[in-house]
Parts: structure tokens; sequence; C-alpha cells
């Protein structure tokens, strides 16, 4: 045969025996299914089923995944005692079957866990996103806790918000006790306890961890729009508003500068600035104020500032190759749900602005855990909505994993769920015609499967789930109740002294510790209002000399005048008396003198000039 030839006859015939292996693994399978449902209708006195009931229908069945170390569930309850039969059992068996590394879920549940029927991730499909949802008090935040443990003894370093404080056990090894042990044995679990490596985190600094802050600049108009609860009007006149801080060098560190930006704007020097941007009204600036006024008032300012936060710092790994467990605490922030789920979109967003493209690898870089995601769509705009989901879309390829956790799926929107690869779903609640019309909407999202989803979502224990994952292949796995594994480490908060030492012990407290206030939009415009101030003082002072001159030139030009008219109205009058005497006799002279010669005649004219004569001829003695 040519080489050709030889390559595809050693191709089949390792099909052939992959495809012998499977049906081998799943005729034991269904075999010991079959034989522990006989020993348990015998134990109860009922009728043994037959053993065609349980063969398998065909080998073809079998080579739905892998034979490599398949796992037989050597002690699957019968199909009476359980939803499922032993083909079903076995598809499942086979279904969360992975030759790469995974990440252990917990054991089928089919009426009593089987131990050796494993339901797992693959580590490298966790970057295709999830969903852990569930009504308060069925085990979610204890899925997340076992979820990131295992992720970052493989290396993953992980991020997740802590919204009630009691994520801060993963630090502290756990304690085993005889309900804990008799549950993960059941379940084929070797507990052991185990603390991971973990560092502390606080939005804003309220809190005892590192501090985690944004400038305005980075947080953005799209996601300060929703955490004020802007209209899209509004959003869009404050994306005009961020433009015109850019475009003249305007830094919009925090939130007092952003309201310098629009008190500027909206003052008598700003209003010609604000005209040209266009479409900017002045009683929307006006609005946009108040709410970033009311919004700092509420204590909301301390989250924005220097240093800003490098989301890089999340992606570190402990020295012996663990990931770094990075817990964001948020109970100092629970009256500010929108900013602290706003906040984390932003830390979101960062990582898929800054990290490269690396397409699918072994493992992710980073998986970031969403707490509380119905917050993050609440009252949302449809373009913070399309940031999101493309967000989701594309971080992917960055190396970065994101799991949400909220209470129903309807919670996030469908084009968000669209992105996700696994579901851990926990008992849902139908109290209500709402929450029965929402239980009825996410089954319908899952694949077709033995159970009746719609009972079963009712009855999981608290720590039991629905699982399907994304396959190696891309394709989703059977649907599968799941009692989900214990966690390793604390699942009681870690003590608040062992916490501050922590983060007393920090290399990043030096760089993130301490608040840094530089030269910003609002010392900026203080300078150039105060510029302005300094000018207009000058040109009302100028204008008020000007003033004052020309008062003091009006008045000088009246008295001039005035004294004008007194010289020609006194010498009309003299000439008019030259006129009146022109014509006159002697007789008439010395019978009338005029007054001219009236005061030249006076004595007292007559000693004037004897003295003055006297004093001309120096004749005074005589």
């Amino acid at each position: 045969m040519t080489a050709p030839d030889d390559v595809a006859a050693a191709e089949l015939a390792r099909l052939e025996a992959e495809a012998a292996a499977a049906e081998a693994a799943l005729k034991l399978a269904q075999a010991q299914a079959a034989l522990a449902a006989a020993r348990a209708a015998a134990a109860k006195g009922g009728v043994v089923p037959d053993a065609a009931d349980t063969a398998p229908e065909s080998a073809a069945e079998a080579a739905v995944a892998p034979a490599a170390d398949v796992p037989a569930p050597a002690s699957a309850p019968a199909s009476g005692d359980g939803p499922l039969d032993a083909d079903e059992v076995a598809k499942i068996v086979a279904g969360y079957t992975f030759q790469d590394a995974t990440l252990d879920l917990g054991a089928l549940v089919n009426g009593d866990p089987v131990a050796t029927a494993q339901i797992r991730i693959p580590l490298a499909m966790t970057n295709r996103h999830g969903l852990v949802a569930g009504a308060t008090g069925t085990g979610k935040t204890r899925t997340l806790q076992g979820l990131a443990e295992q992720l970052a003894a493989k290396g993953v370093p992980v991020f997740a918000a802590d919204i009630k404080g009691d994520l801060t056990g993963v630090a502290t090894a756990g304690e085993p006790n005889e309900k804990l042990l008799a549950r993960t044995v059941a379940i084929g679990q070797d507990w052991q306890p185990a603390a991971s490596v973990t560092e502390y985190f606080a939005l804003g600094g309220v809190g005892k961890g590192v501090p985690v802050r944004a400038t305005v600049s980075g947080f953005g108009p799209l996601l300060l729009s929703k955490v004020l609860g802007l209209n899209e009007t509004q959003e869009s006149s404050l994306g005009l508003v961020f433009h015109y801080a850019d475009e003249h060098g305007l830094a919009l560190v925090d939130l007092a500068d952003l309201r310098a930006v629009l008190s500027y704007l909206t003052s008598d020097e700003g209003k010609p600035e604000l005209k040209e941007l266009g479409g900017l009204s002045s009683a929307t600036a006006g609005v946009i104020l108040r709410e970033l006024i009311t919004f700092a008032d509420g204590g909301a300012d301390v989250f924005f500032g220097e240093p800003e936060f490098d989301v890089r710092d999340f992606l570190r790994t402990a020295p012996d190759g663990r990931g770094v467990l990075s817990l964001l605490e948020v109970p100092g922030v629970a009256d500010k749900p929108e900013l602290f789920s706003t906040f984390l979109m932003y830390l979101l967003a960062e990582l898929f602005e800054i990290l490269p493209e690396v397409g699918d690898l072994d493992k992710p870089k980073l998986v970031f855990f969403f707490d509380e995601a119905h917050l993050l769509f609440n009252g949302a705009s449809k373009a913070f909505t399309d940031a999101i989901v493309q967000t989701v879309r594309l971080i992917r390829s960055k190396g970065v994993g994101v799991f949400f956790v909220t209470q129903t799926p309807k919670d996030v929107p469908s084009d968000v769920l669209g992105q996700l690869g696994s579901r851990i779903q926990h008992a849902l609640r139908a109290f209500t015609p709402d929450d029965a019309k929402a239980l009825r909407a996410t089954v319908g999202t899952y694949p077709k499967s033995g159970y009746d989803l719609e009972r079963v979502l009712q009855e999981l224990g608290t720590g039991e789930a629905i699982v399907t994952v994304m396959s190696e292949k891309g394709a989703p796995t059977p649907v599968a109740w799941t009692r989900l594994r214990a966690p390793q480490g604390l699942m009681s908060p870690t003590p608040e002294p062992a916490i501050v030492a922590a983060v007393k012990a920090s290399p990043l407290l030096a760089k993130y510790g301490t608040a840094i206030d530089r030269e910003s939009a609002r010392e900026l415009l203080a300078a150039k209002m105060a510029e302005a101030d300094a000018a207009a003082a000058a040109v009302k002072a100028a204008a008020e000399k000007a003033k004052t001159d020309a008062e003091l030139a009006k008045q000088q030009a009246a008295i001039d005048k005035a004294k004008e008219k007194a010289e020609r109205d006194a010498q009309k009058e003299y000439d008019r008396l030259l006129k009146k005497t022109a014509g006159t006799t002697r007789t008439t002279r010395r019978a009338e003198k005029s007054p001219l010669e009236q005061i030249l005649g006076s004595k007292t004219t007559q000693t004037i000039l004897s003295g003055v004569i006297r004093g001309v001829f120096g004749n005074g003695r005589r």
C-alpha cells in the first residue's frame, strides 16, 4: 500500500478501537446500573427488571465521547428511584468525560448521588463564559467559591466581587465536620481543607482592602450615564461634555472635575463654548450637573480619583504557580448597587481594552465572576446593553472568561445569555404567576433531557443544580442534575484580623494606598476663571476710570463754557458802555461821568495811582 493508504488504515484502526472501547464502557455502565436496579428492586420486594430493558441499543451510541478513562457508574440507582434510566445515565457519563484538564462540579443525582458519574467543565472552555443562577439561599455563593478555588489551584487568576463578605473564607482552610464529610464521600469528592492565595480589594478604599479607583475619564460617559440614571438624550449630551474636556486638555480625574466643566459651560464665560458644542442645551447641562451633585453628596466621589487601578494586577500568580484570587470587598457600597455593578463593568471593559488577542488557550488568563448581575442591567440603555454584549462576545479571544451570578436567567438580556457556554442553575421558586412564567421560560432554554425540568428546578436541594456546559468540541453536554462539590476553604468569613494583616502585607498597598490629587480640570478651570475675573475687573476699572474722566472733562467743559460766556458778557457790557458814552459833550461829561471815569476819579483810585507812580519813579520819599 502507498503511504496515504497506510495512514488511512491506521486512522481507521484507531477509530475502530476507540469505538469498541467506548461501547465496552457503555455496556459496563449499563450492566452495573441494571445490577444496582435489580438489587434495589429485590430489597424492596419488587420485580427485578429484565436485563434486556437496560441493554445498549447500538455501539454507535457509545461513540459519543473519547474512551480515555471513562468512569462507570458502579452504583447507579434504578430507573424507579431516579428520573433517568441506565442509558441516560451512561450518556451523561460519556458526555462529561474529557481528555484535557477539567473543573469538577460534582456528581450526578439520580434519586441518590452517583459518585462515579462526575460532572465537569473543561478548563479550556471556561473562557466561553457561564451563568450561575438560583433563588436566594440555594448555594450560588458556595458554587462560586468552589469554582474559584479550583481555577486558582490550576494556575488561573480569579476575580470575584464579595457582596456580603462571606467569600473571604477562601483564604482560610476549611474545617471538616461529620455532615460535610458524609456529603463529600457520597459524591466521590476526596475533600481536603485548603486555603487559596487571596488579595483583598475595596472599591474606592471604602473597606479594609487595597483601594480600587478609576478616573472619570477612564470610566467614560456611557458607564457614568448608567450610574446617574440619565436618559439617552442626557447620555449623548454627557458624551459631548467629555469630548469638550478632551479637546481642551481638561483631565477629568474625579467628580469635582466634571462638575467644574459643567459649571463653566453653564456660566457666562462658558456659554459661548457651550453653544459651539451643538446639541447640548443649558437645561440638559443643568440636569446633569444636579445629578452629579446628588451623586457626589451621597459619598460616591470617593470611588473616583487617582492612582487609577491597573487591571493587569488582577492577572497575577503566586510564586508556587497558583492563581491569585482577587476579592473586591463591597459591603460598604450596598446602598449604591448601580455604582457597584457598573464599576465591575468598567473593570471588565478595561481588561478588554488592554489585553491582546490570544485566541483559545489551554486555560484562561483570568476568570471574572460578576455577582448580582441583575443590578448591571436594571434600567440600562440600549447603548449600554450593546456595549456589554460586545464586551462579553469579544473578550473570550482575550483569554478572559466571565461568569454572571444572579437569581434568574431572565435577569440577563437574551443577547448576553446567547454568549454563555456553561449554565449552573440552582433551584427556582414559583410563588407568583410571574415566577411561574419565568420558570417556564428558563426550562425552554435547556436542551431536551430525561428530566421534567419544570418540576426538578423547584425540587433541587441546597447545593444542587441543573448543569449543562460546553464540551471540548463546542457542543452542549447533556443536562445533568448535579450535587455540587463542597469548597475546600472556610464556608464562613475569614476572621477580620487575618484580613487586615493580609492587606497590610500586600505589595499593592504602596502602589494604590494613598490618593493623589494632581492638577486637573477643576484647577485649570479655576485658574482660567480667575484670569477671566481679573480681566473683567480690569476692564471694569478701566471703564469706571473712563467714565470718571469723561465726567471730569464734561464738568471742565461746562466751566470753560461758563467762563467764556462770562467773558463774552463782560466784553459785551464793556462794548455797550463804550458805545453809550462815545457821543456825549464835554459839558455832559462833566455833568455826568461815566462809570469808568467815576472809578478813576475816586479818591481811593487816586491814592493807589499815586503810590504806583511814586514807586515807578523812585520818589516815594518826597
